[in-house]
């Protein structure tokens, strides 16, 4: 039996959900495919020592309207809850040292109060200072434009189109004006755990937008220092959180767009071929045909789909790197830690050698968390590109290795009482410098084949849950305008 709808968005994920309200709230018949058992992709949320904690993304960015208006459409906007404490540590030199609320994505707006910290040694601060003199010496014009017709900007921190100036790596950025010491104790230890990457790797214009906006905030002030100053100070003017997630955590958002979505909803439905109908598209073997059709799931799942249909674009997406990660979630006592949990935790440099790359003190970080005061709940994040040593550990040696790094870091000398270990095989997308502009050259090629087919997900323009909502909404807007 052949169903045909208005749109069929492939992939279940944050971006696939969206994309299909979106659809819905045009008015269209629409057809969620899903090939997993569940809906939701990575946003999960199962129970831990009585709380309900998250088993990958436990917030997302406030300063940015999409997750935040979602969350109202869906009745939710009053359930959103802040973090309790915004103060992090860095492991460095066998200790952790405070990091500076001073600071844009790690990069210092006072180099006294980093100075401070010992985070940077004299000689990096000193480095880092010739930065408000030093002359322009970055890559030449350029840019990625704005130019795939999706209207989105450069302004949420978490990739975007219309930067002003060529894209490069962030390490080249921070390098070049700060030096090696701001990106490998400050910078990459933070928008490395955001995309368990190498920031000598990792797209400036994607992965780090907000660092492209202050290398760009006067084009007579090469300063990156002042220009991150600027921005920082705009964003603390407006006195809102920073991040925010709904009470009872980030499943509880994909949760309620799947209820939304209800019969247009089809779990263990793998979609192996998209093939020309008529005017409109069949999706092998699902019975399904539909007038337009969004993409949202994986780089690499996508581009066998696109192949036969817009082989630019599948190209494109089968170049695209992914790393996987680990999260190791720890119920302990309290009384076994031997330092105040005075934080939403710690990041590790790569250059510390250790298999943990963050641990997130939840019970302090989410207040509302802490229910049994006896206990505090940890979670470890392993893995990241470059560093596949969790995906060759047994369960039983990931967990080791994880309670041997905190307890060489925080003091942790008793078992858990409670543990859960998730695994997240090429999870994160690696965009490399150059990324933005690809995108929009494949987006182009394939509308030029297809224009009533759309690509998108955490691999296009960032892997906050803002932006694949951004994403999968503005995706829908195209092909049902088509």
């Amino acid at each position: 039996m052949t169903t045909h709808v208005d749109l069929a968005v492939v992939g279940g994920g944050i971006s696939g959900l969206a994309a299909a309200w979106e659809g819905r709230q045009r008015g269209a018949r629409v057809a969620v495919l899903e090939a997993g058992p569940r809906a939701g992709g990575k946003l999960q949320t199962s129970r831990l020592a009585g709380v309900d904690l998250d088993e990958s993304a436990d917030a997302f960015l406030a300063r940015v309207p999409d997750a935040v208006d979602l969350c109202t459409e869906l009745g939710m906007g009053t359930e959103l809850v802040a973090p309790g404490s915004g103060a992090a540590y860095v492991w460095l030199d066998g200790g952790l040292r405070r990091l500076p609320a001073e600071q844009l994505l790690g990069v210092p707006t006072d180099l006294d109060a980093v100075a401070a910290t010992g985070l940077l040694s004299r000689s990096g601060v000193e480095r880092a200072r010739l930065d408000l003199t030093l002359p322009d010496d970055g890559p030449a014009g350029g840019t990625d434009g704005d130019e795939a017709g999706d209207g989105t900007g450069a302004s949420d921190g978490e990739g975007g189109d219309g930067a002003h100036r060529g894209d490069e790596s962030v390490g080249d950025l921070v390098r070049r004006r700060l030096g090696d010491e701001v990106l490998d104790r400050l910078v990459a230890p933070l928008v490395g755990s955001i995309y368990a990457g190498d920031c000598d790797r990792l797209s400036l214009q994607v992965s780090a937008a907000q660092l492209a906006a202050a290398r760009d905030h006067d084009p007579d002030d090469p300063s990156l220092l002042r220009g991150a100053a600027a921005l920082r100070a705009q964003a603390v003017d407006t006195g809102r959180p920073v991040f925010l997630t709904p009470a009872g955590g980030m499943g509880r958002l994909a949760g309620a767009l799947a209820g939304a979505l209800d019969d247009d909803l089809r779990l263990g439905t793998p979609v192996t071929a998209l093939t020309p109908e008529g005017t409109g598209w069949r999706l092998d073997p699902t019975g399904v045909t539909a007038a337009a059709v969004v993409l949202a799931t994986p780089a690499f799942t996508s581009a066998p789909l696109l192949s036969p249909v817009a082989p630019e674009a599948a190209l494109f997406l089968a170049g695209i790197r992914h790393a996987s990660v680990a999260l190791a979630a720890l119920a302990v006592p309290r009384a076994g830690i031997d330092r105040p949990l005075d934080g939403s935790g710690f990041l590790v440099p790569r250059s510390a050698g250790l298999l943990v790359t963050a641990c997130s003190w939840v019970t302090t970080k989410w207040p509302h968390l802490g229910v049994d005061p006896s206990l505090a709940v940890l979670r470890a994040s392993v893995g990241h590109a470059g560093d596949e040593r969790a995906r060759s550990l047994t369960d039983d040696e990931l967990l080791a290795g994880v309670m041997a790094d905190l307890r060489t870091t925080m003091g942790l000398r008793l078992a858990p009482v409670e543990v859960r270990l998730t695994r997240w095989a090429r999870s994160f997308p690696q965009p490399r410098p150059g990324h933005l502009a690809d995108l929009v050259a494949a987006e182009r090629a394939l509308a030029r084949r297809a224009p009533r087919v759309a690509m998108t997900g955490a691999w296009a323009r960032g892997v906050g849950v803002p932006a694949c909502i951004r994403g999968g909404r503005a995706a829908t807007a195209r092909v049902l305008a088509s």
